[in-house]
Parts: C-alpha cells; sequence; structure tokens
C-alpha cells in the first residue's frame, strides 16, 4: 500500500471512452478497465478521495453520427447513454477490488444509478467510495471533458487528471509525426491560443476562470497516477 503523504486531496479522473478500448477497435478490453481499477484502488488507498468522469466514444460518438447526418441532440443523448454503460463496468472492477463506488448520472435512471445531487456526490467522496460520473452534463452539445471540469468544481477538487493514450501535451500528434515536441507546462491561454486538442475550449475555459490545475498523462503507463499524487513530474501540467 502507498505510505506517501498524497500531493491532492480529492482529484477528477477524466477518462475517455476510447481508452477502455486498448488495442480493440470497439468496446471495453477486460484486462484495460481492471488496470485502470488498480490504479483508482491505489489511489484511494492512499487516502485520496477519487471521482471519475468517463466519456464513452468507445460505443458511440455523438459527434460523428452527427456529421453523418443525425440531429445532433438525439446523437449526444445516445452518447450519454454510452458513458453509463462504461461507467456501471469501471463500478463492478472496481467493486470487485474492494472499493466502495457509486455511479452517479445526469440522466435519471434509478434503477442502474443514483441522480446527480451534489451534495451526495460530496458526501460519499467524504464517506471514502469512489463516485463515478455518468451522462455528462445532462445537456446535449457538452463533451464529457466540459461535464469533468464542471463536476470538478462542484466537488471543490484539487485537479483534474486528463487519461489519455500519450504521454502528455504535444504541438502535433506524436502518432502520426515524431517530430512532435512535447510541453512539460503550458498555460490555459497557451492551450486556447494554440489549438491544442486537450480539452474542447469550454472545458479549458471553465478550468481557467476556476484556475483548476489540469495534467495530462498516459494512461497506457501503469502508476502514472500514483506517481502524480506523490508530486512527481508526469505528463503536461496546464494552469494559470
Amino acid at each position: 500500500m502507498p505510505e506517501a503523504i498524497p500531493r491532492y486531496r480529492r482529484v477528477m479522473l477524466k477518462l475517455s471512452g476510447e481508452a477502455l478500448m486498448g488495442t480493440k477497435p470497439y468496446g471495453i478490453d477486460a484486462d484495460v478497465i481492471t488496470d485502470i481499477a488498480e490504479e483508482i484502488k491505489d489511489a484511494h488507498q492512499m487516502g485520496v478521495e477519487v471521482a471519475v468522469v468517463i466519456g464513452g466514444g468507445n460505443i458511440f460518438r455523438g459527434i460523428e453520427a452527427s456529421a453523418k447526418g443525425m440531429d445532433r441532440a438525439t446523437a449526444d443523448y445516445i452518447g450519454m447513454l454510452a458513458t453509463v454503460l462504461n461507467a456501471l463496468t469501471l463500478q463492478d472492477a472496481l467493486e470487485k477490488k474492494g472499493v466502495y463506488t457509486r455511479v452517479i448520472s445526469a440522466i435519471e435512471m434509478k434503477e442502474l444509478c443514483e441522480p446527480y445531487i451534489r451534495r451526495r456526490a460530496i458526501r460519499h467522496l467524504e464517506k471514502g467510495r469512489v463516485v463515478i460520473f455518468a451522462g455528462g452534463t445532462g445537456n446535449p452539445y457538452f463533451t464529457t471533458d466540459t461535464a469533468a471540469s464542471l463536476r470538478a468544481m462542484e466537488i471543490h477538487a484539487d485537479v483534474i487528471l486528463k487519461a489519455t493514450k500519450v504521454d502528455g501535451i504535444y504541438d502535433k500528434d506524436p502518432v502520426k509525426d515524431p517530430s512532435a515536441k512535447k510541453y512539460d507546462e503550458l498555460t490555459y491561454l497557451d492551450v486556447l491560443r494554440m489549438g491544442l486538442r486537450v480539452m474542447d475550449a469550454t472545458a479549458v475555459s471553465l478550468c481557467m476562470d476556476n484556475r483548476l490545475p489540469i495534467i495530462v498523462f498516459s494512461i497506457k503507463e501503469k502508476g502514472n497516477i500514483l506517481r502524480i499524487l506523490r508530486g512527481e513530474k508526469v505528463g503536461t501540467l496546464v494552469k494559470a
């Protein structure tokens, strides 16, 4: 069990749906979800209060469906339902490891998860439960990145940990261009001005207005969450 004093008391972990796919072209890789659950468990055992916002792009991407002719609002609502599937899957993986978890959805479906009530979510965290926020913001035209920023502000998180497939923010796509330069630190304005695809502009602006730091890191490298919580330099820090 980790013994170091954590740098952050309460964190918001933003997971994309694509991060759950592993090497699969679609859906959820069981090994990946197990590894993520293990990392969250380690953070939880460290005494950190962990909230999670999860995307649904591994199952359905509303913006792509909209581009192909589907009504944008309808497509976004379908995407929100996909986030619930992912949240329930992560909850199952966590509880198999003995971590008490609550799924809270912005879209009410009381047979599956709790409705979003801010004070109840905070109380779950205070009681040592991992809280997974599903359903985005509950509104179309807003991404799960924006949902992560909004919920992080509402629960008074100390930082957003944005998990990606690459080890930080680059000036170009490092997968396509080996000459891409990695940034260790950026300001919110840098991200907005350079149009870096870290989080959407609404999410970054929310963080900027509330001075909430964002750490972008690779979920593919085991132990990164613990390294961040111990205060090690991992990925790219976005701050004021």
